[in-house]
């Protein structure tokens, strides 16, 4: 058996350090992406926890244990530990971006601890080889300037929020840039980097047979909504919300549209 990781131990052993946990019943996980933390789900679990458990939890992008290389199956691994630890044996996971690209390793992995997906912004493609470079480019720019650099914080603000948010919430995105510029440089560019060259997953995607629920911000330029095309063409049991006046970031752009579609999702007797 391969011995565990300490980042991995360190999830089992100290759970309680990288978690808001909210209501009781059924539970329902969420794993933010590369330039959030566990805080983007706030109104989530705060208007779902009146019905089921809801958990938000740092990847180890923003805890102590980000100065190493890994990937994906590290940051699924991190998560099994995670339930482990909170004695949950099965949940549905909400991942947005590179969380959904995680959960959808997690599901393959972990089947029997998951009972349904919610893919916010996210998809089981691979980028282009165009977007790599893109991405690459940038990673290295973030570990030489860090993301405290004007070029970086603007290229960030354009793919991390829709046209309507820029331009009628910027209180939104500067608390976003506000906490990115907090981030050491080294946490972000692992992060990048664990999810630039990922393989596609979508021959993969008929065997993930419980329900999953595709949530898309129709202005997100990173990864524009006709990109789950083929992804929800392939998944045995999957729908699609698209929320209006969102991009990148639904769940803090339009709170209450994405909150509905997870309760709608989760009424049908998911967990």
């Amino acid at each position: 058996m391969k011995k565990e990781s300490p980042t991995v131990a360190r999830y089992r052993e100290r759970a309680s350090t990288v978690i808001t946990d909210a209501g009781d019943g059924p539970p329902i996980v969420f794993a933010h992406g590369m330039l959030t933390d566990r805080t983007l789900f706030n109104h989530q679990l705060a208007a779902l926890s009146d019905s089921y458990r809801t958990i938000s939890y740092d990847l180890r992008a923003r805890t102590d244990r980000y100065n190493e290389s890994y990937d994906l199956k590290d940051l699924a691994a991190d998560l099994n530990a995670l339930l482990d630890a909170l004695h949950i044996e099965s949940v549905v996971l909400a991942g947005i971006s590179m969380g959904g690209f995680m959960a959808l390793r997690f599901a393959e992995h972990y089947p029997q601890r998951v009972n349904g997906l919610v893919l916010i912004n996210s998809m089981a493609e691979p980028h282009t080889e165009a977007e790599r470079e893109e991405y690459s480019a940038l990673a290295k720019r973030v570990l030489d300037e860090g993301v405290q650099s004007e070029r970086v914080r603007h290229i960030a603000r354009t793919k991390m929020f829709g046209e309507t948010t820029l331009e009628d919430n910027p209180t939104i995105v500067d608390h976003w840039e506000k906490r990115w510029m907090t981030y050491p440089h080294e946490s972000v560019y692992h992060a990048m980097h664990s999810w630039i060259d990922r393989s596609d997953y979508t021959h993969k995607l008929p065997n993930i047979e419980i329900p999953v629920l595709s949530i898309h911000g129709k202005e997100n330029t990173v990864l524009a909504p006709k990109r789950t095309e083929s992804m929800l063409n392939t998944l045995p049991d999957a729908r699609q919300t698209v929320v209006s006046a969102a991009g990148h970031s639904a769940p803090v752009e339009q709170p209450d549209e994405v909150t509905d579609a997870i309760r709608e999702f989760l009424s049908e007797g998911i967990l």
